[in-house]
């Protein structure tokens, strides 16, 4: 296939075919119907990433083959969401004959909302000074009546903001708007609808579980905050500095007051609630921690996670990679039985499956 182009007519079969293939990397155990939650067809992605090629006086945005590992020249890319398809000639047409803006520049990265927010980061081969501060605010004003547009200039060791480094999303989860600070550099679910979908479907597997929730990996605070109405208290732990940072700032964006995010790795909390005694100086017998969401990287649960999540009543797992979903998922089935499949479609005409699981205690 094209690289950066959509086929709307193979979709469904696509998407058939991950089903299968879920199903059967699952086989061995027993299974609910599976639930299949569709992205989009065509202007899905909220961010992209573009080597951007220069020729002469042109240039243009271009990716890389990944079986000949060559340049591809990207004229349109159907795949990202609209201001962000829609403003990738604007911007080329407005940096070509711009010596301060296009002077080796290398790459542009794009962020954007459902709402229309779109940063563009763009990241040279050179240190940035006041001139390129300049050009870019300039740029910006100039564009800012048609487009929701801000920029950051990033280089060795440098990053210029013209005015912000993050847009705010909005998802509404059981009829309520959550605000989600999405912090540049920092990771972000890239399909914002599927996303939506992910959060309704594990605020409704939350409905009706008793007690506190332990969220590892929690990230920018994505499911933390969808999921605290439905808990008396959220505990919620990541390791990276930018994500927590985000996450405390989305907690109080929302006026959320029974969430506490923590800075520590999953075995960390593995080994702190193996000791019995606090994470960090939060007093566990203050809660009743019935109920554990992983949303874990590729690599799955290591073993001590595994087991740390095996004590839990209810577990809300989701996954980015289906082979190490389904052998955490047979260490599981010695405590747990599967109550709900779901496969979120995040990555059209791609091999990727996302997929959440709620597994019961047996």
């Amino acid at each position: 296939m094209s690289l950066g182009q959509v086929f709307p007519a193979q979709y469904e079969q696509q998407l058939a075919d991950k089903a299968i293939r879920l199903q059967q990397l699952l086989q061995a155990l027993p299974l609910p119907t599976l639930q299949l939650y569709r992205s989009a067809d065509s202007h899905f992605r909220q961010r992209a990433e573009f080597r951007i090629w220069h020729n002469g006086d042109d240039l243009y945005h271009c990716m890389f083959d990944p079986a000949t590992r060559q340049p591809v020249r990207i004229d349109s890319f159907p795949v990202a969401t609209k201001p962000i398809a829609n403003f990738m000639p604007v911007l080329l047409k407005a940096i070509q004959f711009n010596h301060e803006l296009r002077y080796r520049l290398y790459q542009a990265d794009y962020l954007a909302t459902t709402s229309g927010e779109l940063l563009v980061s763009l990241i040279y081969k050179r240190k940035l000074d006041e001139q390129w501060l300049t050009a870019a605010q300039q740029l910006q004003q100039e564009l800012s009546p048609l487009y929701n547009v801000r920029f950051i200039g990033r280089a060795r060791k440098q990053k210029l903001v013209v005015t912000d480094d993050f847009v705010t999303e909005r998802f509404t989860v059981a009829n309520t708007t959550l605000h989600y600070q999405q912090l540049e550099g920092s990771f972000t679910q890239p399909n914002a609808g599927v996303n939506q979908q992910m959060l309704n479907w594990a605020a409704d597997c939350a409905r009706g579980l008793s007690g506190d929730l332990l969220e590892l990996y929690c990230g920018n605070g994505n499911f933390s905050l969808a999921l605290a109405s439905q808990f008396g208290q959220v505990v919620a732990t990541e390791l990276a500095r930018s994500s927590i940072q985000s996450a405390k700032y989305n907690i109080a964006l929302n006026n959320i007051e029974n969430v506490q995010v923590l800075q520590m790795s999953a075995e960390d909390v593995a080994a702190a609630l193996q000791q019995g005694s606090k994470l960090k100086d939060l007093d566990l017998s203050t809660l009743q921690l019935n109920t554990v969401l992983v949303d874990p990287p590729r690599a799955g649960l290591d073993p001590a996670t595994l087991e740390l999540v095996s004590r839990f009543q209810s577990i809300i797992y989701v996954s980015c990679n289906p082979e190490t979903l389904a052998a955490n998922l047979m260490e599981l089935s010695n405590t747990h039985s599967i109550s709900r499949l779901a496969l979120f479609d995040q990555f059209p005409y791609t091999h990727h499956i996302e997929t959440g699981v709620l597994l019961t205690k047996i």
